[in-house]
Formats: C-alpha cells, sequence, structure tokens
C-alpha cells in the first residue's frame, strides 16, 4: 500500500497563479522521503493539501489508501505533521502541548498521559515536561513539535524544515532519533533547505520545481551520477597564486583556502600528491557542498534556462 499517492494534483491560486501543475508522486509505506525544492516551488502548497490545510484546485489525493475527498478524516488520522513555525500556545505547559494534540484524536485522557510520557522520552524532553513552553531554547521547541506530531501513532510523518535554526549538535541527534522512527515502521515524509540532511536520512528524493515533479528516484541512484566531489583545503602556507593541477579544478578562496573539485579516478589522494610536488602542503580538508546539493542546484539551474527560453518563446 502507498501511503502517499497523487495524481494530476493542480492548485491555482485566484487566476493566475498555479502553484502545482498537475503533480503525480507516489510513496510507499516505510519509506524515508525527500522533497526538495527552491522556494517557490511548490513544497509548502503540496504539504498543505496533502494536510487538509488547504483545498486542492483538482486531482487525487490517497493517504495510506484513504481518498481525501471521500475519507477527509480518515486521512487526516494518518498524518503526523511538524509544520515549519512553531505553532503551539508558548504560555501552555511541555506535557500538556502534547497530552492536549492527543485528545484531539479521541484519545482518553488517561492514555494520552502515558502516551505523552512516551514521546517526550523519546526526544528527550521528559525532564521539562513542567515548563512553560516560552522558555524552552530553539531546538527543544522544535523537538517538542515533532513529540506533539507522534502522539497519535500516525502512520505517515511529515517534517517541513524540522532542523531550521537548530545547532549541529542536536540536528544530529535528531536525524538518529527520525531514523528510529522510521525503523517501527512511520514512513517520513522530510522537505529541508538542509541537503546533507537529505543525503544523509532519506532512501527517496523527489524534486519540485515550478509546480511540476523534475526528478523522482532512489537516492543512491541519484548519487552516483553525480562523480565529482568539491573540498575546501586549508593550507598550512599561504600561496599567491591558484595551483594549476591537470585533472582537478582548483580555486584560491583566499591565502590559505583552495576549493577543489575531485573526480573519482583522480581521488583527494591524487590531489594531495599533486599539490606537495608543488610544495603546497594542506593541514586541513572539508566537505564543500554534499553530491546532493551539486545535483540539486546544475539541476535547478538547467530549469530556470528552460522555463526562460520557453517564456522568451
Amino acid at each position: 500500500m502507498s501511503a502517499l499517492l497523487l495524481r494530476d494534483l493542480r492548485k491555482t491560486y485566484g487566476n493566475r497563479l498555479e502553484a502545482l501543475k498537475g503533480v503525480d508522486l507516489e510513496i510507499p509505506e516505510g519509506e524515508f522521503f525527500a522533497l526538495l525544492g527552491p522556494n517557490g516551488a511548490g513544497k509548502s502548497t503540496l504539504i498543505s493539501i496533502v494536510s487538509s490545510l488547504v483545498n486542492k484546485t483538482s486531482g487525487r489525493v490517497e493517504v495510506c489508501g484513504y481518498d481525501l475527498d471521500r475519507d477527509r478524516e480518515a486521512a487526516k488520522r494518518c498524518i503526523g505533521l511538524v509544520p515549519q513555525e512553531v505553532n503551539f500556545n508558548q504560555f501552555e505547559k511541555v506535557a500538556n502541548i502534547v497530552i492536549n494534540q492527543a485528545g484531539y484524536y479521541g484519545i482518553p485522557r488517561r492514555e494520552a498521559i502515558v502516551r505523552a510520557e512516551r514521546c517526550l522520552r523519546q526526544v528527550d524532553l521528559w525532564d521539562k515536561r513542567n515548563v512553560v513552553s516560552r522558555q524552552l531554547s530553539g531546538g527543544m521547541k522544535r523537538r517538542l513539535m515533532i513529540a506533539r506530531a507522534l502522539v497519535h501513532d500516525p502512520r505517515l510523518l511529515i517534517l517541513d524544515e524540522p532542523t531550521a535554526g537548530v545547532d549541529i549538535e542536536i540536528r544530529h541527534s535528531m536525524w538518529e532519533f527520525l531514523r528510529s522512527v522510521n525503523r517501527r515502521g512511520t514512513t517520513v515524509i522530510l522537505t529541508t533547505h538542509y541537503l546533507e540532511e537529505a543525503e544523509n536520512l532519506c532512501r527517496h528524493i523527489a524534486i519540485i520545481d515550478h509546480g511540476r515533479i523534475v526528478v523522482n528516484r532512489r537516492m543512491q541512484e541519484l548519487l552516483a551520477e553525480v562523480q565529482t566531489q568539491r573540498y575546501t583545503l586549508e593550507l598550512k602556507y599561504p600561496i599567491s597564486q591558484v595551483p594549476v593541477i591537470e585533472g582537478y579544478a582548483v580555486e584560491r578562496e583566499d591565502a590559505y583556502t583552495l576549493i577543489a573539485e575531485v573526480p573519482p579516478e583522480g581521488g583527494v589522494h591524487g590531489l594531495f600528491t599533486r599539490l606537495a610536488a608543488q610544495g603546497i602542503e594542506v593541514q586541513g580538508i572539508r566537505n564543500g557542498s554534499s553530491r546532493l546539493e551539486q545535483y540539486f542546484m546544475r539541476l535547478i539551474a538547467e530549469s530556470g534556462d528552460r522555463d526562460g527560453a520557453g517564456a522568451a518563446a
């Protein structure tokens, strides 16, 4: 069964703005799925329609086998949504936010209390259960929204920029938690601007641009096409000119930093060997961009070129 099925989904605002232009998408149950796209591409509109926050113009939406037109309440019960913006009562205690959310799904209060404890422990917020939520840090508020979304045991968890503004340590702990949620059988749909997040977590990816799905593939298949890795090299001694390295594209960011495009046949070791031969010593290296980021930027640039050509025609 599909966790989410979209057929020819369209949304037009007013008479002009066509936010979704016939989206077809199927996400199997148990998948960890990335939905990516630039700002204004249609991601938020799509999620809002699936979550019943916005009405579609036309098309078909099924959530865990329930048609959104015929079985809206059953479909909504299958979904846990973590939106971009904090949208709970900032003057309510942490535990009450999760308990009250369970009540919206008809869960008796005694059971809701048990579930709230379980969810808050899972996101490491049980010790904050009696704290007024406005006193939480930004990262804690994000984790509270995840606990709230999970309290009714949804089959489909939708995360819209869940780690925006969260420091790297908390982000990685949230990644591990979301992996554990997915391992227990919950389908996860993730939108994020941190492309390394999608690359690390998701097994499948769809990219939406200008209201259309332009890529829908297994993550590993997509990444296999991206052969070149981009690295930032920190040098021990300053240089005044960009070194010429055959087979590598090298840029000088400043006197102590080089940016290098590294092909698989030469690899990082080959680059280091060639730099050393020119008397350039590298003391540090880090990824300049993820493979997914390279693919994403290239694809969006190509999409923009096509749209521009079409508009000119």
